[in-house]
């Protein structure tokens, strides 16, 4: 039985924009890819920015999917900014070459938004397999123009984070060694800057399950995130700070607990909800299950990488 949490004071809103996606990665336990078509509608996105004041939120983390692609990814940018938050994109890089996104990159520095971007390994082999044929060179040429808008330079206010993600049902390696391996090869092969790298475990949800399934891995991976659990991360664990909004405007412990579909413990369940009643966060129980042994494995694991 994994462990009871509480909930800290609300620092950061998650929203998932839609599961609509360029690419369907093998790893993604959100299932998103080019076929899917649910998106959050304009009412929902006009709540963010009211959320985000009354609650006091510091952070606006939008994710998807991919979710540039939301027609009002850049109107709830613009707006969110009038109140002075850090605004984080979760980008796959590849959109950022696609057609029509020609501007993106420039929108996003002169925005000031920091980008965190997948980029599962620096070898091109490993990319590709994970990700699909010709994502590492896409995913080059995208950190190159980022690079040239100042993102990940010495000096810039621009951050450029990297994400991480095992290839296959094994934990991260260390964050800090592999961030200098990654830091290394990327400007030797491509001079390439960027900031920070974030390591993150893979969970066993949605399409990434499915995966393990088929191989015949699921059972393993799981035992092997249980037997390494680490109660040192407990305190560090990203469901204590943030909540998780789905596209329909409903609201969740952690992006994890969304894909599931496990509901918050709480009679106020959407965004509107919250929106017109008083929350008071700091001590509300946290909805766990058996998938969170994957954010304690280890180093721990969070939207920001480890957590030790």
């Amino acid at each position: 039985m994994f462990p009871a949490l509480k909930r800290n004071n609300l620092s950061t809103l998650q929203v998932n924009l839609g599961y609509k996606c360029n690419q369907a990665c093998s790893h993604c336990h959100v299932d998103a890819g080019p076929n899917r078509t649910e998106m959050m509608d304009d009412e929902t996105i006009r709540l963010i920015p009211r959320i985000i004041e009354k609650y006091k939120i510091s952070c606006l983390d939008i994710t998807g999917g991919a979710p540039e692609i939301h027609n009002g990814f850049k109107n709830l940018i613009l707006e969110s900014n009038k109140l002075g938050i850090d605004i984080i994109d979760r980008c796959n890089l590849t959109i950022l070459t696609e057609d029509g996104y020609e501007d993106l990159a420039q929108f996003l520095a002169d925005q000031n938004v920091i980008v965190t971007a997948s980029l599962p390994c620096y070898e091109k082999n490993n990319v590709d397999k994970q990700r699909g044929i010709g994502v590492f060179e896409r995913s080059i040429t995208a950190l190159k123009e980022l690079n040239k808008l100042g993102y990940g330079k010495n000096g810039s206010n621009l951050i450029l984070n990297l994400v991480y993600n095992p290839i296959g049902p094994c934990l991260p390696p260390p964050q800090k060694s592999l961030e200098l391996a990654y830091k290394r090869e990327l400007l030797e092969k491509f001079n390439v800057y960027f900031n920070n790298l974030y390591t993150i475990t893979n969970m066993p949800i949605k399409r990434f399950a499915k995966d393990l399934i088929a191989k015949g891995e699921y059972q393993n991976y799981n035992r092997l995130l249980l037997e390494s659990f680490n109660s040192e991360n407990i305190d560090n664990l990203m469901c204590k700070y943030i909540i998780s909004v789905n596209w329909k405007g409903e609201i969740f412990d952690c992006d994890f607990n969304q894909q599931l579909g496990i509901s918050i413990n709480s009679k106020l369940k959407t965004l509107n909800e919250i929106l017109n009643h008083d929350v008071e966060w700091p001590g509300k129980s946290i909805t766990v299950g058996q998938h969170c042994y994957g954010c304690t494995a280890g180093s721990g694991s969070s939207c920001s990488g480890s957590l030790n």
